[in-house]
Order: structure tokens, then C-alpha cells, then sequence
């Protein structure tokens, strides 16, 4: 047995001061090399304000990080008990941290949009309660400062594993609330440069957050639990790596353009981040292939120096980062306006080239959410298939191909020609709907993926739960069995699709990027449950999720009420909005026939497969067991 892996109580100090120290001067020295705090020649709120807002901003994230990381340890890495009590009230300081830091960032916020002194007067608090309450940026400060706050007094309440995960969510909200602060909420390509900055927020915190809270929980853990803890972070580095080296990418693309222009302070600044993450990268592969094996080994001491010094670069990014949201980008305003058309101001990019075959086959549009989730779900897929056959067992090529070709579809159908006209054309948002509800769902059952998992992810043996133990928890659950119960599954599939169809969530799909994720995850959430119902009367599922389709299909097809008419009807592609919606009402009509011909082709071969199996168990059978067997 290896000896306890130990590493000096004095060496959890360093690491966070060594984060915060380095937070700092990297900020400083990047807001005086890019301009982000030079006095502004009308209106200058002072030095106080022009320094202590990014000051503030990069709190904000240290601490939200810290929360996060704590949160995330607590309930996908820690098994229940003193170690993970601790690191909850490690968790709740750091949220009261982001809580007055958040309200700091308010304030700074106003005085910098404003000009004004601070003051105690009544105007002055009539005019900062007016900011935070009626106007954007006031109002996305106030919502943090309360969910920092909420967050905060959950943690020293929850000890509950699956309240915990409740809670995990609500403080992730609470960061990405702030993308739209940054540059991606001016940016010519809006949701793309959002959904990447929350993405990068969000992975970023978890990363920096987990490891933070790693070496502060040190002390109170030994061999072998803090070395599993320290191989399920891991993992967790990786995932986070991969996204925050993505989003990072789409980002700088946006407010950078071209590589004529990392010559600019902007630039620069940039290529530190990168450097930053590359070293980041490094570190991580080092612990993979290494330190770890020595720290399995009880030679822990390279393990530590290494972490210390990855929170160093992580500071250095992170002040980086923060200097950046306050420095001019080299995308000229001009650049930023774009169309200004009908359909330009209601989407908030240029209406795409008239539809077509060639279109067809060319246009994208990049969902990096919905691309990196397709990614990791094929990666899994895989790592499942390879452990069960380095275990010697096997898995049917044929729900290989199934799956794969699932997610193949839906990164298609996200980020290719029917993501990019489905806002414009209702027929295009009627074959997304058709893709998530019916064409993933029944290509991804068909590749047994809560098989796979319940073979290749055994249950941890310490009583943490993993991403696979909290699949199979709530698969296993009472609300789990009843959801997949044929006539609940179809049920709420029908629910979800008409829910979906209707004037208000059909705005908000098509106006609000989280309304478009949300039902899109809604629609494959009730195609998969359909897809997956069992019990005797299975082909209950996909009935009524099919009488819900062609019910929809023909009422838009005989109907001349055109649905969003302020929408639909004003994107000026000089064609009959009406007829587009009748195009799309077919498309839910062939949807709906899709899953009955699947059923009627399961149940016509059923029986053909149940004689082959029967006639096979005779010719296998030797004659003389056949009478035992009678």
C-alpha cells in the first residue's frame, strides 16, 4: 500500500494568494497596455471608477469561479460527508464574496454610465434605483447580486445530493447572466459571440473553481480519496479545456477577424490568453501521463507545485480577461452595424440567401453548443464501446452506426442550412422540430446508450455520484419509470410539441437564443422518451406523439392565420409567408408517419425474428436434449 499522500498544510495559502496576486497584476498591466482605464475626454468618472470597476468585474469572477468549483466538487466528485460539508461552507464564503463583490460592479457600473458622484442624497438613490431596475446593464447586476445571495445562504442550508445539482445550476445562470455584459453584446454576430462567452464563463469557472477548491480541501483528505478526487477533476479539466479553447476561438474570430489585427492592443492581449491556455493545456497533459501516476505512487509533491503554478497562469488569464471587456476591439463600429433591414433588426443578422439546393448543401450557421455537446456525446459513446471491449464483452456494431448517425444528424441539423434558415422560414423551423422530435430520437434509441452506460460505468463504490450515476439515479427514480411508461411518454411528448407550436413559444424560439435552446432540448428530451417507452403497450408512445404531429400538420395546412405575421410575414423574402407555413405543416405530416412506419416495421418483423430464433434454438439443439426440453 502506497503511503498517505501528503502535501503541507502552508501550501493551500499560496495557491489562492498566488491566483489573486497574479490576478491583479496581470489585470493592471493589461489595462494600462491596452487603454481599458484611460481617462475618457467627456464625462471621466475618475480614476476611482475607470480602476476600480474592472477591479471589481475580476472579484466577480474569482469568487463566482471559487462557488462554482466548490459546488461542482461537492456533487460530481466528493462523496458525502465532512470533506464535502466543508468545501460547501468553503463555497458559501466565496458566494458572499461574489455577492458584495456583484453589488460593488452594480454601483461602479452607474457611476461609470452616469458620471455622476457618489453620494448618499435621495436623488442619487432614486436615480440608481432607476439603473437597476428598469435599465439592462442595472438590471443584470441586481439579478447576479441576488443569485449570488441565494446561492450563498443554499449552500450553508443544502446538503442534499440532488438539491446540490439544483443549486450548481442556479449559480452557473447566475454567471452566464453576465455575457451579456461583455463585448459579445454589441458584437455583428450576437448569439453566436453570447453563446460563446457564457460557454467560456461557465467551463472557465468550473476549471479555475475546481482546482481552487482542490487545494484548499487538501488538508482534510487522504489516500485513496483524495487521489480519486483528484483523477474525476482531471476529467473535468479536460471537457473544460476543450471548451474554453473552443468558445475562445469564436470569440477572438468575432472581435478580432483577421490575423492582421493580433497586432493591435486587442490583439495582443488576445495572443496572452492564448499563450496562457496553451501553458494551461501543458500543465494538464503533464498531470495526466505523470504527476498523477506519482501522486498513486505517494510522491504527491510535483503534483502540487504544478497545480500551484497552474493557478497562477489561470490568474494571468483571468486578469487578462477582464481587461479585454474594457479594451477597444479592431473591428471598426462601421463593421458592427451590418443590414440594417427588417429582418436584419428582428434577428439581428442579414437575411440568407434566397433558399435553394445549392444553399441547401452550403449554408451554416455555428451553434458551438450544440456542436461541442455532439462531439462529447460521440467521444463517450466511444469511450463506452472501447471499455466494454477491453473488458472482453461486446457491442453490436449496428447500434454503433445507430447512434453515431443520431448525433451526425442533430450537429447537422444545429449548426447547417436548416439552423441557418429556421428563424426566417417557419418550413425550416418545422424540419428542425421534425429532426429533434422524431429523426435523433429514433436513429439515437436505436444505439442503446443507457445500456451502454448501465455496462461500461460501473457505480462509484465511495458514494459520490458521476455524470453516470446521476443518469442512472434519476433513470431509476420513481418520476424516471413513470416518464418512460408509454402512455406518460406520449403524452408529454404531444404536449411539449404543441406547447411548442404555440404563438408565444414560437417567439420565444425564434427571438431568444435560451428560448430556442430550451425547446430545443425540450423537443429531443419528449422524441427520446418516446423513443425509449417500453412496457407491453409500447406502441402507445409514438401513436399519440404522431396523432400530436399530423393534428398540427393539417391544421397549419388548411389554416390562412399566419402564425407570427409580424415575423414570418416581415422577413422580405418576397414570397407567400402562408404558403411557407403550409410547407411546413407538410413537414410535420411526413414527421408524424415517420415513427408509425418504424412501429409498423418493428411489429411486421417481430414476429418474422421470433420464428428465426425458434427454428435456430432447434438445429442447435441436439436431438437427444430436445424431449428434456418438450
Amino acid at each position: 500500500m502506497p503511503p498517505p499522500v501528503r502535501m503541507p498544510r502552508a501550501a493551500a495559502l499560496p495557491g489562492p494568494a498566488l491566483l489573486l496576486g497574479a490576478a491583479v497584476v496581470a489585470l493592471l498591466a493589461a489595462l494600462a497596455f491596452g487603454g481599458g482605464a484611460a481617462a475618457l475626454l467627456l464625462g471621466d468618472p475618475g480614476a476611482v471608477v475607470r480602476f476600480g470597476l474592472p477591479a471589481a468585474k475580476l472579484l466577480v469572477n474569482l469568487t463566482a469561479s471559487a462557488t462554482i468549483g466548490c459546488l461542482l466538487l461537492a456533487a460530481l466528485v466528493l462523496p458525502r460527508g465532512a470533506a464535502s460539508g466543508r468545501l460547501l461552507d468553503i463555497g458559501a464564503g466565496a458566494a458572499a464574496a461574489w455577492t458584495v463583490a456583484s453589488a460593488a460592479t452594480g454601483l461602479l457600473t452607474f457611476l461609470s454610465i452616469t458620471g455622476l458622484p457618489l453620494s448618499l442624497d435621495e436623488e442619487f438613490g432614486a436615480q440608481l434605483g432607476f439603473f437597476l431596475t428598469s435599465l439592462g446593464p442595472g438590471r443584470a447586476w441586481l439579478t447576479v447580486t441576488l443569485v449570488a445571495a441565494a446561492v450563498t445562504v443554499l449552500c450553508f442550508a443544502v446538503r442534499a445530493p440532488g438539491v446540490l445539482l439544483g443549486v450548481l445550476a442556479l449559480a452557473a445562470w447566475g454567471l452566464t447572466h453576465l455575457a451579456e455584459q461583455g463585448h459579445a453584446a454589441g458584437a455583428t454576430s450576437h448569439e453566436q459571440a453570447v453563446t460563446a462567452l457564457s460557454l467560456h464563463l461557465l467551463f472557465a469557472a468550473g476549471w479555475l473553481g475546481g482546482l481552487l477548491a482542490l487545494v484548499l480541501l487538501r488538508p482534510l483528505l487522504e489516500e485513496p480519496a483524495l487521489l480519486a478526487a483528484v483523477r474525476r477533476y482531471s476529467s473535468i479539466a479536460l471537457v473544460s479545456f476543450v471548451v474554453v479553447a473552443a468558445s475562445g476561438y469564436v470569440s477572438a474570430e468575432i472581435r478580432i477577424g483577421s490575423l492582421d489585427r493580433l497586432a493591435t492592443p486587442y490583439g495582443a492581449l488576445v495572443a496572452v490568453k492564448v499563450l496562457a491556455l496553451l501553458a494551461l493545456g501543458a500543465a494538464g497533459a503533464l498531470h495526466r501521463r505523470a504527476t498523477i501516476k506519482r501522486m498513486a505512487d505517494g510522491r504527491a509533491g510535483s503534483f502540487w507545485r504544478l497545480a500551484i503554478a497552474e493557478l497562477a497562469a489561470m490568474g494571468i488569464a483571468s486578469g487578462v480577461a477582464v481587461a479585454l471587456a474594457r479594451t477597444a476591439s479592431p473591428v471598426r463600429e462601421e463593421e458592427t452595424l451590418g443590414d440594417t433591414s427588417a429582418a436584419a433588426l428582428l434577428t439581428e443578422e442579414a437575411l440568407p440567401p434566397p433558399l435553394d439546393l445549392l444553399t441547401l448543401l452550403t449554408e451554416t450557421r455555428l451553434e458551438l453548443g450544440w456542436l461541442l455537446g455532439a462531439g462529447f456525446l460521440l467521444a463517450a459513446y466511444a469511450v463506452g464501446v472501447l471499455r466494454l471491449r477491453r473488458a472482453g464483452a461486446e457491442w453490436p456494431r449496428r447500434r454503433a452506426v445507430a447512434f453515431t448517425a443520431g448525433v451526425l444528424v442533430l450537429a447537422a441539423a444545429t449548426n447547417g442550412a436548416v439552423a441557418a434558415y429556421e428563424r426566417q422560414l417557419f418550413s425550416m423551423h418545422a424540419v428542425l422540430v421534425a429532426v429533434l422530435f422524431v429523426a435523433v430520437p429514433l436513429l439515437a434509441a436505436g444505439g442503446r446508450p443507457l445500456e451502454l452506460l448501465r455496462r461500461a460505468a460501473p457505480r462509484r463504490s465511495d458514494g459520490s455520484r458521476g455524470i453516470g450515476d446521476w443518469v442512472r439515479v434519476a433513470a431509476d427514480s420513481r418520476a424516471g419509470r413513470w416518464v418512460r411508461r408509454p402512455h406518460a411518454a406520449g403524452i408529454l411528448a404531444a404536449i411539449v410539441l404543441l406547447a411548442a407550436l404555440t404563438p408565444p413559444v414560437l417567439r420565444w424560439s425564434v427571438a431568444e437564443t435560451i428560448g430556442r435552446d430550451a425547446v430545443a432540448v425540450a423537443l429531443l428530451a419528449a422524441g427520446c422518451l418516446v423513443a425509449a417507452a417500453r412496457g407491453r403497450a409500447s406502441a402507445l408512445a409514438p401513436v399519440i406523439a404522431a396523432v400530436a404531429s399530423a393534428g398540427a400538420g393539417a391544421w397549419l395546412l388548411g389554416s390562412d392565420a399566419l402564425l407570427l405575421a409580424d415575423w414570418y410575414g416581415a422577413m422580405g423574402w418576397g414570397s407567400d409567408a402562408v404558403v411557407d407555413q403550409r410547407a411546413g405543416g407538410a413537414v410535420l405530416l411526413l414527421a408524424a408517419a415517420l415513427p408509425l412506419a418504424v412501429l409498423a416495421g418493428a411489429r411486421g418483423a417481430g414476429p418474422r425474428a421470433h420464428r428465426a430464433g425458434a427454428q435456430a434454438a432447434r438445429i442447435s439443439t441436439p436431438p437427444s436434449s430436445r424431449s428434456v426440453i418438450r
